[in-house]
């Protein structure tokens, strides 16, 4: 898995001092064939949540302003959002935040111990959009199978969308994964109310776009 994965993006000033000062501390790279040892990582043993893709880190930074008492992982691999969730961990004073920049199905298929997150969320992650795509959308079987080794009995997955085709394609492949059960019986959940509202969500509302949540929980 190469680590420090960078998207086009222009970094800030002020993301690029987050990401001088707090990354080495913050930033953890998982070699292949090698598991994160989390109660080392983070010095405590507690609650092991994960959000992959957290593009600017804003939910990211409020579930861990509500949730002391968890540590969270968040895999992204676009700088200018790692320098923006760097930077918001220092504002607000959070330390129980690590970054993985690497392959999220990758990191939750083998880096992650078996049975160990008790929360995963996925919001918005890119829908690829064209139809030759479709092969690059994140949420695939294997990925699912992946996510399920790594999450404990009774774990939530929870995941949102503005793109009305991938929200489709997400309920079809956990809804055929056995080990996933679907915590709403109209299929797609009501708003997770904890989701902060992200511009492009907001933007998507003045467009007249929907979004669609899902919840799931861990067999």
């Amino acid at each position: 898995m190469s680590t420090y994965l960078r998207k086009r993006g222009r970094l800030t000033a002020a993301q690029a001092r987050a990401l001088q000062t707090h990354g080495p501390e913050t930033i953890v790279s998982v070699p292949p064939d090698e598991i994160l040892d989390l109660p080392t990582l983070f010095g405590r043993d507690a609650p092991v949540g994960l959000e992959i893709g957290f593009g600017s880190g804003q939910a990211l930074l409020d579930w861990a302003e509500a949730a002391p008492d968890w540590n969270l992982i968040g895999i992204e691999v676009y700088e200018p959002g790692i320098g923006s969730l760097l930077k918001g961990m220092h504002e607000r004073d959070l330390q129980h935040i690590r970054v993985v920049a690497q392959d999220a199905e990758a990191v939750t298929g083998e880096g992650i111990p078996e049975s160990m997150l008790s929360e995963v969320r996925i919001f918005f992650p890119d829908p690829w959009p064209k139809k030759r795509h479709h092969k690059r959308r994140l949420i695939q079987p294997p990925f699912v199978r992946g996510l399920a080794r790594c999450m404990r009995q009774g774990a939530l997955l929870r995941l949102a969308t503005d793109w009305q085709p991938y929200a489709e394609h997400m309920l079809e492949v956990l809804q055929a994964e056995e080990a996933f059960e679907n915590l709403s019986e109209a299929g797609f959940s009501e708003r997770f109310e904890a989701r902060n509202v992200t511009r492009f969500e907001a933007r998507g509302h003045r467009l007249g776009h929907g979004v669609w949540d899902l919840c799931y929980r861990r067999r």
